[in-house]
C-alpha cells in the first residue's frame, strides 16, 4: 500500500533528541527557545511562541489578540473542526463564509458579503488549505476596510507562499502545527507568529500558566508548552523543510503531466501563489467517487477525503445552530480525494497513482 502520508524521521532527529534526554532537560528549555528563534528567522519574523499544538497555537493566538466571549470570528466551513473549535474556546461565535470551487480556500466574494451582512464580526480567521495561500490580494484590503483582526491557520502550508511572502505573516498572528503528516514535524506541536512584541508577550504567559516569574501569576492560562524533545526534532525538520516542499511540488508536477482522465479535475494552483502541496487532493466528477475509491483500494494506493462533512453540520455543534447551506462546500465535500504526495514516494509509486487515476472509466 502506498500511504498517503509518511513522516520521515532521519538519523538526526534521532540524535538530537538523544542529546535532550542525556541532559536530563526535556521540558520546555532552551532548545524551545533556539527552534523558536530559528523558526521566526525563517519567516522573517520578529516572535515565534511555540506551543503543544496547532489547536492550541489557534487559541493562544486569538485570546492574545483579545477575542472572548460576544466576539464574531468569520471562518471558513470546510477545513479541519480545529479551526472552528478554537474560537468557541475561547467563548466567542464562528461565522462561516463559502470557499472558493479551485483552490477550496475561503472566497473573498462570501468574505465581503458576510461582512456586509453582519457589521459585528471583528476577526478573520483564514485557512491555507492543502497547501496553498488564500487570495491574500483580496483579503487584505477587506481586513482594513472593516479593520479585522486577522488570524492565519497555516497548519498545512509550512512555507508557503503569496506574491512571495510566506503565509503566516500577512496577519496579526499566523498559528501552525507540526502534527506527523504535516509538512514538518514535531510528533505533536504548533507554533504562533507574530510581529507585534505585546501580542507576542501575551501568548508567552497564556501558555505556561499566566507566569513570567515563577509563581507569581498575572493571569489564568494553561500548560501549552512545547518540549524541549519536540523542539529538538522540529529544529532537525527546519532544516530540510525547503527540500521536502520542493519535493511535494515536483511531485505534484509530475502527478500533473501524467494524469489525464476527464472523470478527475487536477489541484488548480493560482499563479501567484506557491503551493507547497500538504496534500495534491483532486476531484472526482458526476458522482463517482466511492468507485473512484475502490479503484484506488485495488491498486493499493492510500487516500484521504479531507472533508466528507462540512464543519457547521458535525454532529457536536447541533447546539449552536449554524446556518448549514454553503453550495460550493456542499458540491466539493462530495469530490475531494486527496492522493499521496509526500516527499518519500518513489517514481514507481507515482507512475502506480497516475495508472490508477487515468485507469478509472
Amino acid at each position: 500500500m502506498i500511504p498517503v502520508a509518511k513522516p520521515i524521521i532521519g538519523e538526526d532527529e534521532k540524535k538530537a533528541v538523544a542529546t535532550v534526554l542525556d541532559s536530563g532537560m526535556i521540558a520546555s528549555g532552551e532548545v524551545v527557545r533556539t527552534f523558536e528563534q530559528e523558526y521566526a528567522a525563517h519567516f522573517g519574523i520578529e516572535h515565534c511562541i511555540a506551543t503543544n499544538s496547532g489547536t492550541t497555537a489557534l487559541e493562544i493566538g486569538l485570546r492574545a489578540l483579545g477575542i472572548g466571549i460576544g466576539d464574531k470570528v468569520l471562518t471558513t466551513p470546510f477545513s479541519v473542526i480545529a479551526s472552528t473549535n478554537s474560537i468557541l474556546y475561547t467563548g466567542a461565535t464562528p461565522v462561516f463564509a463559502d470557499i472558493d470551487p479551485e483552490t477550496f480556500n475561503i472566497s473573498p466574494e462570501a468574505v465581503e458579503k458576510a461582512l456586509q451582512r453582519d457589521p459585528e464580526i471583528k476577526a478573520l480567521l483564514v485557512v491555507h488549505l492543502f497547501g496553498q495561500a488564500c487570495n491574500m490580494e483580496r483579503i487584505m484590503p477587506l481586513v482594513e476596510k472593516y479593520r479585522l483582526l486577522l488570524i492565519e491557520d497555516c497548519a498545512q502550508a509550512h512555507a508557503a507562499l503569496w506574491d512571495g511572502k510566506p503565509v503566516g505573516t500577512f496577519g496579526d498572528v499566523g498559528c501552525f502545527s507540526f502534527y506527523p503528516t504535516k509538512n514538518m514535524t514535531t510528533g505533536e506541536g504548533g507554533a504562533i507568529i507574530t510581529r507585534d512584541a505585546a501580542v507576542a508577550e501575551r501568548c508567552r504567559l497564556l501558555i505556561n500558566h499566566g507566569m513570567k516569574v515563577r509563581y507569581y501569576h498575572d493571569l489564568v492560562g494553561y500548560n501549552a508548552r512545547m518540549t524541549n524533545i519536540a523542539a529538538a526534532i522540529g529544529r532537525c525538520q527546519l532544516q530540510k523543510l525547503m527540500g521536502r516542499n520542493r519535493q511535494r511540488s515536483e511531485n505534484a508536477a509530475y502527478l500533473s503531466s501524467r494524469i489525464v482522465n476527464e472523470l478527475v479535475r487536477k489541484p488548480v494552483v493560482h499563479p501567484r501563489a506557491s503551493h507547497v502541496f500538504h496534500q495534491y487532493t483532486i476531484r472526482v466528477l458526476n458522482g463517482r467517487r466511492t468507485e473512484f475509491l475502490k479503484q484506488l483500494e485495488e491498486y493499493g494506493i492510500g487516500y484521504g477525503v479531507f472533508y466528507p462533512v462540512s464543519i457547521p453540520e458535525q454532529h457536536c455543534y447541533d447546539a449552536f445552530h449554524f446556518e448549514k447551506a454553503f453550495p460550493v462546500t456542499d458540491q466539493i465535500k462530495q469530490e475531494v480525494v486527496s492522493l499521496p504526495v509526500h516527499p518519500a514516494l518513489k517514481q514507481s509509486d507515482l507512475d502506480q497513482i497516475a495508472e490508477a487515476v487515468n485507469s478509472f472509466v
